[in-house]
């Protein structure tokens, strides 16, 4: 069978789909699991940017700085992919000074780019059709044994499985960001006006999830 020139055609043909679908950013192969949504829907778009990236800076006050802001690149995820709720995720240890801030302040930022998911082509991180989202509030710590503990972990380890092989020891603990302010920049022109209840009730995750390619 695998001698079989329609065999080949078959592979080939599927390949090319795959990679005309996808996008290579810094010899990475990128799958984006939602269609780019119009610019036009801006909480279409703030939901789709949460859902596509794995990664942002989340900043917090800082204890050992004298109430400095500080910034740390950081794992999350918003759901399980093609059900993403719009809130963030963390998989987070007091070992690291993130956590141990907002033991003492809870506020906190969170801001993911566009640019890592590989649909800004040429374009600076910093240009405003290069699309970002600061979402601001309060970062709690989920307690044990609850839904919301499982919904986190369930988020988390499917978008980042080597969570699963975190040291123990290191008192890992589910956290997530209980958002009161939204930051959109996808286009000139300034930040886009999206409230939290628009944000968060955003219907269409379902039609987007429908066109995954996932």
């Amino acid at each position: 069978m695998a001698s079989n020139p329609v065999f080949y055609l078959l592979l080939f043909l599927l390949v090319s789909l795959l990679f005309q679908s996808s996008i290579i950013v810094n010899g990475r192969l990128l799958l984006p699991l939602q269609p780019k949504p119009s610019r036009k829907d801006h909480v279409d778009y703030a939901r789709w940017l949460a859902a596509e990236n794995s990664w942002g800076m989340l900043s917090t006050i800082s204890i050992e700085m004298d109430g400095a802001p500080f910034a740390n690149v950081v794992s999350y995820s918003d759901g399980a992919p093609g059900q993403g709720q719009g809130i963030p995720y963390f998989y987070l240890t007091t070992l690291d000074p993130t956590a141990r801030d907002i033991e003492k302040d809870h506020r906190s930022s969170f801001a993911v780019s566009e640019f890592p998911v590989g649909t800004c082509g040429t374009l600076d991180p910093e240009e405003p059709p290069c699309a970002r989202l600061t979402l601001s509030g309060k970062l709690k710590m989920i307690p044990n044994d609850t839904s919301e503990a499982d919904i986190a972990k369930n988020a988390l380890f499917l978008k980042h499985p080597a969570m699963r092989g975190w040291p123990k020891d290191h008192n890992f603990q589910f956290y997530k960001l209980d958002i009161e302010n939204i930051f959109l920049i996808d286009w000139y022109g300034g930040a886009k006006p999206i409230t939290v209840e628009q944000y968060l009730q955003y219907p269409n995750m379902e039609k987007l999830a429908s066109t995954s390619i996932m």
